[in-house]
């Protein structure tokens, strides 16, 4: 029996989504602020489904985690937009292809004051990364570093509660967005 090379993954063979959530409280909405090596950019909330956990138990958590929201305090939840993500990334691994579920919550200002002010990311050298929760009116995302990229399409938004007609966004793909 011949010694075969163990077979290399293939960038975007695997698959992984992330839930995220649009907060609003009135006209503004929550966003991460993380500053990396003389960078800023933006995300929303959320973060990876583990294995085997539903979507809506991972969103709660991910909103738990990142904003101490607990999700009966929010009003909506519907699904809002999904971004596809093959961008090539740093690192030793190939990099998967991600699902961005993004939903929209909305909350009240008395909900809103009980929220966490700072986002504590755990490394994986057992530091944290810490991001700071910023409260940006919607119509102002078009040209903030936000990933997913969905700023223009948030800022396009007649109202928060505004119905989209097509919940796909485009792709993110190295063609259309470089990773910093």
């Amino acid at each position: 029996m011949a010694n075969t090379p163990p077979r290399q993954p293939v960038p975007f063979s695997r698959v992984k989504i992330r839930v995220g959530a649009l907060v609003f409280c009135g006209d503004e909405v929550a966003l991460i602020r993380r500053d990396r090596d003389g960078a800023v950019h933006y995300t929303p909330p959320g973060g990876n489904v583990e294995d085997g956990e539903d979507l809506t138990a991972a969103l709660r958590r991910e909103l738990e985690e990142e904003l101490a929201l607990d999700t009966d305090r929010a009003e909506g939840g519907d699904l809002l937009w999904v971004v596809d993500q093959r961008v090539t990334r740093p690192g030793p691994t190939p990099p998967p292809r991600k699902l961005h579920l993004v939903y929209r919550l909305h909350v009240t200002p008395d909900v809103r004051a009980s929220l966490a002010a700072y986002e504590h990311d755990e490394l994986p050298d057992g530091g944290h990364d810490i991001g700071v929760i910023e409260w940006i009116d919607y119509r102002q995302t078009a040209a903030l570093p936000l990933f997913p990229p969905l700023g223009p399409a948030l800022a396009a938004l007649p109202d928060p509660r505004a119905t989209v007609a097509d919940a796909a966004l485009d792709a993110v793909t190295d063609e259309t967005y470089t990773w910093v």
